[in-house]
């Protein structure tokens, strides 16, 4: 039988808001080099650290939690001209803080 993963638990928030700067600045990067830059890309990382951050300022530390509150309140942005969705930005935005805690995120190590 399988072991369950662990669940991550994110340090507390010491500055939600410049989690969330770095948040917005590092997964716009990342959507414009994932496929193409696009004008929408600043509006979905804008709106994805949005919802990061308030999260953090209300104690969720968990990150599948935080995973799951992206993926449910993206669900009303409009993807239309987006190569993405609510799923590709929860899971970048999970790789991107997996990456900035040193965290290996390859292979469910």
């Amino acid at each position: 039988m399988s072991e369950p993963i662990p669940a991550i638990t994110l340090p507390p928030a010491e500055n939600a808001q410049q989690e969330g700067a770095w948040l917005k600045s590092t997964l716009q990067k990342w959507l414009d080099e994932e496929f193409i830059p696009e004008t929408v890309n600043q509006q979905i990382a804008q709106r994805a650290s949005q919802i990061y951050v308030r999260q953090r300022m209300e104690g969720e530390n968990d990150l599948g939690s935080l995973v799951i509150a992206i993926v449910t309140e993206m669900q009303a942005f409009d993807f239309r001209e987006s190569f993405y969705s609510e799923f590709a930005i929860a899971n970048a935005v999970s790789d991107l803080l997996l990456d900035s805690l040193g965290i290996d995120r390859c292979c469910g190590q």
